[in-house]
C-alpha cells in the first residue's frame, strides 16, 4: 500500500491527557501482491519504545498543524509511482473508527484523515494500484494497545452490541463511499483483535454483519477477516468464512515480540522462517477454504550487528514463504524512521528485491 496507513489513525492521543505517545513503528502503510505484494508506511517518533512526549496548552493547534504537515509532504504521488514502478500492486491503508466521522471527530481526534484518504484512492486509480481499506483502530479498542487507539490499555471493542453495531456502520460508510473506485479491492474488517478480551462468539458476529455492510454496496470488494491474536485455533475463523464470498485471513508474521526470538542466531531465524512459519502458513491455506494473507511483516529481528547479506536472506526467506500465501502479503511498512522497518529504503538500498 503507499500510504500514510498508520499516520491516519494515529492523529492525537494523549496518554493520561497530558501526553502524545510516538512510535516509528506505528504510523504506517502497507503494501499487497494478488498475489498481493503490501506495504505499510510509518513516520512519527523513532524508537521501538513509546516516548512520552509532554505537550503544552497550545497541544491542539500544534497537532492540527503538524499532521496537516504530517499528511501533506510524508506520503505523496511520488510514492504511488514508487509503488508501481517496483511491481507491488497494491496498498493496505490503516484507518481510525473515527474517519467516518470526519470532518467532526469526537475529541481528542483530529480532523483531516478522510481527506488524505480521498488523495490515496486518486492516486492508486492514477497508477492503477489496488487498495485495502484496514480498520486498524476500533471504537473501544479491540486489543488495548496504542496503534489501536487505547489511551490507557483498556480493550472495550465487541463488548455490547451497541459498539458492534457502530463499527459495522464505519464498514459501510468507508465502502459505500469508495465502491464505486476502481482501486477498492478489499476492506478488513478489523486489526488484530486480542483474545480472550475478543471473543470468538463476538468478533463472528462481527465479521458476519460486516461482511453483509461490504456485500450491500459491492460484490467484488473482498472481506478480510484478521485472526484474533492471543490464546486462539488458527483455523477458528473457517467456520464463520464458510459459505462467504472472496473472502481472506489476515494473520501477522514478526520474529519479533516475543521472548523466543530474543537469543535466535541469525541461521535460526532464517530456519524459523523456513520451518514453522511455512508450517502455520500451509495450516490455514486449503484449496477450498478462505484465501490467506499475510497482512504484515517485517525484515527487522532481535540479532544485533547482523550484516546486510544476512538481512537480505532473512528478507528473501520471507518472501519466498509468504508467497504461497494465496491472497499476498503485505510488508509494514512503505516508510520508516527505523530503516529496516522502511520497504522504500530497503529496496533502495539493496536488501529487498522483489
Amino acid at each position: 500500500m503507499a500510504m500514510n496507513c498508520h499516520s491516519m489513525h494515529r492523529e492525537a492521543m494523549p496518554l493520561h491527557g497530558n501526553y502524545l505517545p510516538c512510535n516509528g513503528n506505528q504510523l504506517s502503510l502497507g503494501f499487497a501482491s494478488r498475489r498481493l505484494t503490501c506495504l505499510h508506511s510509518r513516520g512519527l517518533g523513532g524508537t521501538d519504545v513509546f516516548s512520552p512526549i509532554l505537550v503544552g496548552s497550545n497541544f491542539c493547534l500544534q497537532v492540527k498543524l503538524y499532521l496537516k504537515e504530517h499528511w501533506s509532504t510524508f506520503i505523496v504521488e511520488e510514492d504511488f509511482k514508487f509503488i508501481k514502478s517496483n511491481g507491488l500492486n497494491a496498498v493496505r491503508i490503516p484507518v481510525g473508527w473515527w474517519i467516518a466521522s470526519d470532518p467532526s471527530p469526537p475529541k481528542p481526534y483530529v480532523a483531516g484523515s478522510l481527506q488524505v484518504l480521498d488523495n490515496a484512492f486518486l492516486w492508486s486509480e492514477k497508477y492503477g494500484i489496488n487498495v485495502i481499506i484496514d480498520l486498524h483502530a476500533a471504537p473501544g479498542s479491540q486489543n488495548g494497545w496504542e496503534h489501536s487507539s487505547s489511551r490507557d490499555g483498556s480493550q472495550e471493542w465487541g463488548q455490547t452490541n451497541d459498539n458492534i453495531q457502530q463499527t459495522v456502520d464505519i464498514i459501510d460508510f468507508l465502502t459505500a463511499r469508495y465502491a464505486k473506485s476502481p482501486s477498492l479491492f478489499a476492506v478488513e474488517l478489523i486489526n488484530e483483535p486480542l483474545s480472550p478480551g475478543v471473543s470468538l462468539e463476538n468478533v463472528t458476529k462481527y465479521y458476519k454483519a460486516g461482511y453483509d455492510a461490504v456485500r450491500k454496496h459491492s460484490q467484488t470488494a473482498y472481506v478480510v477477516l484478521s485472526n484474533r491474536l492471543g490464546p486462539s485455533q488458527p483455523r477458528e475463523l473457517f467456520t464463520p468464512a464458510n459459505g462467504l464470498t472472496r473472502v481472506a485471513i489476515d494473520v501477522h508474521y514478526y520474529s519479533l515480540f516475543s521472548s523466543i526470538f530474543d537469543s535466535f542466531t541469525i541461521e535460526q531465524n532464517i530456519e524459523y522462517v523456513n520451518n514453522n512459519r511455512s508450517a502455520q502458513l500451509s495450516e490455514i491455506t486449503t484449496s477450498n477454504g478462505p484465501l490467506t494473507f499475510v497482512g504484515e511483516w517485517v525484515a527487522e529481528w532481535q540479532v544485533r550487528d547482523a550484516r546486510k547479506e544476512d538481512y537480505q536472506r532473512f528478507a528473501d526467506a520471507q518472501i519466498q514463504v509468504f508467497n504461497q500465501a494465496t491472497f499476498g502479503w503485505a510488508y509494514w511498512s512503505l516508510k520508516n524512521v527505523n530503516n529496516y522497518w522502511s520497504l522504500e529504503w530497503m529496496i533502495n538500498n539493496g536488501y529487498i528485491k522483489l
